[in-house]
Order: structure tokens, then sequence, then C-alpha cells
């Protein structure tokens, strides 16, 4: 197993992207905290299922004020991480001339100044122990763009500079940070298309799919095990090759 005893948090675990890495670094051999606003209502037959190497996590990610402590505890509880995996992630969608300050506010709270909080707090115990792993979960629109997101686009691009910045502020107390850029993947925004949209979609797509939450649990099971123990600073983009 690629993650045998290894310590991770994960958030917004409940479903999609995080639910798949959760449960992909749980089969590798990891312990997994998981973090969500409400935990999923089949939580009890998942923990269950783990055979106690899954614990969970309610809190409001929005909630800026409580997450170091948060955070805090549940790194006591562990003694400490060795993976950390930044998902959780919100949209408010509009143009950028309509948006209020509000959404504009809360996207950048729960995508990128929660991901800079956990990473700190975290990322103390590393340094300390000087071995670690922090993935951050941007977007291919992070690095493109994309019109009716300026709220969504400007956190996950925040998020690659994060990841860089972190990256060489780590790097030598051997601590690697690095994030996924993932394209169009599915989930219920995707299913709740209408089949002309979907098809417009997948004309960019040069693989001719979606991509799935276990293509990108994949990416983060690689990123998090020792076959990465050379990359640091990067991101990768999953995307089928929409923007070759």
């Amino acid at each position: 197993m690629r993650l045998e005893n290894k310590k991770a948090l994960v958030t917004g675990a409940s479903r999609g992207i995080g639910r798949a890495i959760a449960d992909k670094f749980i089969a590798e051999g990891a312990n997994v905290w998981g973090v969500s606003t409400r935990p999923p209502e089949d939580i009890a037959a998942r923990i269950a299922a783990a055979n106690g190497k899954l614990r969970w996590i309610s809190a409001d990610l929005g909630a800026l004020a409580s997450i170091e402590a948060m955070v805090e505890a549940a790194t006591k509880e562990a003694e400490g991480f060795d993976i950390v995996v930044n998902n959780a992630g919100i949209t408010r969608d509009n143009l950028a001339f309509r948006m209020s300050l509000e959404d504009w506010q809360k996207v950048l709270d729960v995508n990128l100044s929660a991901a800079f909080l956990i990473a700190r707090t975290v990322g103390r115990d590393m340094i300390r122990r000087r071995a670690g792993v922090i993935i951050n979960m941007a977007s291919v629109v992070g690095i493109h763009g994309n019109g009716g997101q300026a709220n969504y686009a400007a956190s996950k691009a925040g998020l690659i500079g994060l990841t860089k910045s972190l990256a060489l502020e780590v790097a030598s107390r051997g601590v690697r940070v690095n994030a996924i850029a993932p394209g169009f993947v599915v989930s219920d925004m995707t299913n709740a298309m209408s089949d002309a949209a979907k098809t417009t979609i997948l004309d960019h797509i040069p693989l001719k799919r979606l991509g799935t939450p276990d293509d990108i649990a994949e990416t983060a099971l690689f990123l998090a095990s020792d076959s990465a123990a050379y990359i640091t600073g990067q991101v990768l983009s999953v995307d089928g090759g929409m923007f070759l």
C-alpha cells in the first residue's frame, strides 16, 4: 500500500472529488480525517467500512476565526498529519459587474483563505518533523479564467500562487506542496447540463470524455506518495487535454 499508516486531512470530503480522494487514501492504507460543513448521509456506513481509518470533522470552512483551533485539535489527535488535501470549494457564479461583494468574499474565504489557514497550521508541525505533503485543489479556471466565475477563478488562481510560494518556503524542511487543476469532472453540476452543453464541452476535450472524481483521486494519490518525492511547486492539469 502506497500510504500505509500515513495520516491525512482531506477537506470537502463528503462528496465528489474529496470523497474519492478520502476513499482512495484509505484503500491505500492511510488514516483519514475528513472535513465538511455537514457529514454525508451515509457517514456511519463509511466509517464502518473504513475499519477505523476514517474520522469525521464537521466544520464551516467559511468561519475563518475557528479554523485554526479546529485544525490544531485534529493535528493533536492525529499526532501530526503527513498529508493535507485542501479540496473544499464553493461557487457563487455571476457576471463580475453583477456580483455582490458578499458572494465575492465568501468564495475567497472558503476556497483560498481557509486553505491558507489550514496549510499554515498543519505546516508548522510538518516543518518541525521535516516531512509532509500539502496538495491544493485548484482548477483549470484558475489558469485560463471563465466568464461568470471571477470570484471562483480568482480563488483558484490564488491557490496556485499560494502553492508555489509555500513550496519555496518549506522545501528545505522536507515538505512538498503541489496543486491539481481539474478540468470538467462528472458532478451534480455536469449531470444537470443539457446534452447540447455536454456536447459543446466534449468537442473541446481531446480525450472525448469528462473526467471522473477517481481520475483526480489517482493524481492526488501519486502526489501524496513517495512516487512524487522529487516533485514540488507544480500544478498538474487533469483536463483530458482540454487546453492543449
